[in-house]
C-alpha cells in the first residue's frame, strides 16, 4: 500500500514545507518485460519537501520496501567506478583499525557483495544484510559472501547481537535513503557494533543536489536526502556521535560519515575531528534549515528540462539519430520528466545482463548491451548515467573515435566528443 505524509520521517513535525513536484512517476527500478508492455503501469506522486525543524529535505510517498527492493535490478558491481571506490576504502579501514581475522566487517544492503569481497580476500570474516532475493543470492554464490536476506531493523539487529555478531565496522552504503523507519535503523546500527567499533555510513549530500542540480536523483526509493546537520541530531538521538565527515565526488557528491557508539562511561566528542563542527557551521551559513535556498531549484530544474529538450529536437530536426546510455534508476526520472521517449531516442544501453531485454519504465525504450552501439553507430548517446561519465566514456573510446558523441544532461546540458 502507497502511503502519504505531511509528518518528517526523522523528527515527526507535521511543519514541512513544498519544495517540488516531479510529477506522477513510474517506479525508477520496474524495468518492463516485452510482456508487460500492453499492461497498464502505475505511476505516483514524486514531491519533495523540507522539514525547517531538523532540515531532513524528503518526498512525501512511501512505496513498501519489499514492492520496490525484494527483486532488485541494481548490481553495484557492473560500474568499475563503484568497485575502486569500495576497494579504497576496504584498504584504508584495514590498515587504520587494525583488523584481522578476528575482526568482523558487516554491511548493510550489501547487494551483490561488491564491498565486503576486499574484506574476505584479506582474511577477514564478513556479513552481508540484503534484502534482494537474486543479488543476495549472486553475492553468496558467485563471491562467497556469507549474506542475509532480510531487511536490516532494530529487530535484526538485537538477533544479531544476542548471537555474538557484533561489528568491529559496519558499512551502510547508499542505504539510510531508502529506509521508512530512519531512528529505528539507526538504533539499530547502534546496537549491532562492537563498543569500539565504527559504522561507516556514505549518502548523497543534499546540497550537491540543489548547487548541481540533480533532480533525476529524486525517486520513490530515495526517501530522504541528508544534509549533515540532520544526520547529527539523527545519531544524537540514540546514543550515537559523529566523529568524521567527508565529502566525496561519488554519485555526484556525497558524504562519508564515520560513526560511533557514545552510550559508555567515556565521551567521543572529544575526539570528534574539526571537520564535523566546521560543516554544521558551514550548512547554518549557507540556510540548510531556510526554504530560501531550495526556492530555486525547481525554477532551474524547469530550465534544465527545457533545455535539453529543444537541444534533442534540435538534432532530430538536423537527421541525427540518438541513443542513451544506462538503464538507471536517474534514467528513469530524466526521460519522464523531460518527456524524453521514442520519438527522440532509438534505444538505451547498459552493461548489466539483467537489464538487457527489458524497457525503461514510462517510455518503454528497450535495452540493449553496449556493443550495440558499434553496429547501430548512432549519432549521439544521452548519456543517464552521468554521475560516472568518465568511466563511461573511456568504455567507449571506440564509439568516440568513430565519430560518436555524448551528451551530458547534468548540472547544464553539453555535448562532448
Amino acid at each position: 500500500m502507497i502511503t502519504s505524509s505531511t509528518v518528517c520521517r526523522l523528527c515527526r513535525s507535521p511543519d514541512l514545507r513544498f519544495i517540488l513536484s516531479l510529477g506522477k512517476m513510474p517506479l525508477a527500478n520496474a524495468l518492463r518485460t516485452a510482456e508487460q508492455l500492453e499492461d497498464p503501469e502505475p505511476t505516483y506522486p514524486l514531491d519533495l519537501a523540507l522539514c525547517p525543524h531538523c532540515t531532513l529535505v524528503q518526498i512525501t510517498e512511501t512505496v513498501p520496501p519489499k514492492q520496490l527492493f525484494r527483486e532488485y535490478p541494481y548490481f553495484s558491481s557492473f560500474s568499475e567506478t563503484t568497485l575502486r571506490h569500495a576497494e579504497r576504502l576496504v584498504g584504508g579501514l584495514i590498515a587504520s583499525r587494525r583488523l584481522d581475522g578476528t575482526s568482523l566487517a558487516m554491511e548493510v544492503a550489501s547487494n551483490d557483495g561488491y564491498l565486503l569481497q576486499y574484506y574476505q580476500r584479506r582474511g577477514i570474516p564478513a556479513l552481508g544484510i540484503e534484502p534482494g532475493l537474486n543479488v543476495a543470492r549472486t553475492a553468496r554464490e558467485e563471491r562467497g559472501i556469507r549474506t542475509l536476506c532480510e531487511f536490516f531493523s532494530h529487530d535484526l539487529a538485537r538477533q544479531l547481537r544476542d548471537q555474538g555478531q557484533r561489528a568491529d565496522v559496519l558499512h551502510a552504503h547508499n542505504v539510510l535513503a531508502h529506509v521508512v523507519d530512519l531512528n529505528g535503523f539507526v538504533k539499530g546500527i547502534g546496537m549491532v557494533l562492537n563498543d569500539e567499533g565504527v559504522a561507516v555510513i556514505e549518502v548523497p549530500y543534499v546540497k550537491d543536489l540543489i548547487d548541481r542540480c540533480e533532480f533525476d536523483t529524486i525517486y520513490h526509493e530515495h526517501l530522504c536526502y541528508f544534509s549533515c546537520t540532520a544526520l547529527d541530531r539523527l545519531f544524537r538521538a540514540h546514543s550515537m556521535v559523529l566523529v568524521d565527515v567527508e565529502r566525496i565526488p561519488i554519485h555526484g557528491g556525497s558524504l562519508r560519515l564515520f560513526v560511533q557508539r557514545n552510550d559508555g562511561p567515556t565521551t567521543l566528542n572529544d575526539h570528534q575531528s574539526p571537520t564535523v563542527p566546521r560543516l554544521l557551521a558551514d550548512e547554518a551559513a549557507w540556510g540548510v534549515d531556510q526554504m530560501a535556498f531550495y526556492l530555486d531549484f525547481g525554477r532551474h530544474v524547469e530550465r534544465i528540462r527545457t533545455s535539453l529538450r529543444s537541444l534533442l529536437l534540435s538534432l532530430k530536426r538536423e537527421g541525427a539519430r540518438i541513443a542513451a546510455y544506462g538503464a538507471a534508476a536517474k534514467g528513469t526520472i530524466l526521460l519522464n520528466y523531460c518527456s524524453i521517449g521514442k520519438d527522440i531516442l532509438d534505444f538505451v544501453v547498459d552493461r548489466s545482463p539483467h537489464k538487457q531485454g527489458c524497457y525503461m519504465p514510462g517510455v518503454y525504450l528497450p535495452i540493449y548491451p553496449p556493443e550495440y552501439l558499434q553496429s547501430a553507430l548512432p549519432d549521439y548517446v544521452l548519456l543517464l548515467t552521468w554521475n560516472i561519465a568518465d568511466e563511461i566514456l573511456e568504455q567507449q573510446r571506440e564509439y568516440r573515435g568513430r565519430g560518436g558523441r555524448f551528451i551530458i544532461p547534468i548540472p547544464e546540458p553539453r555535448v562532448e566528443g
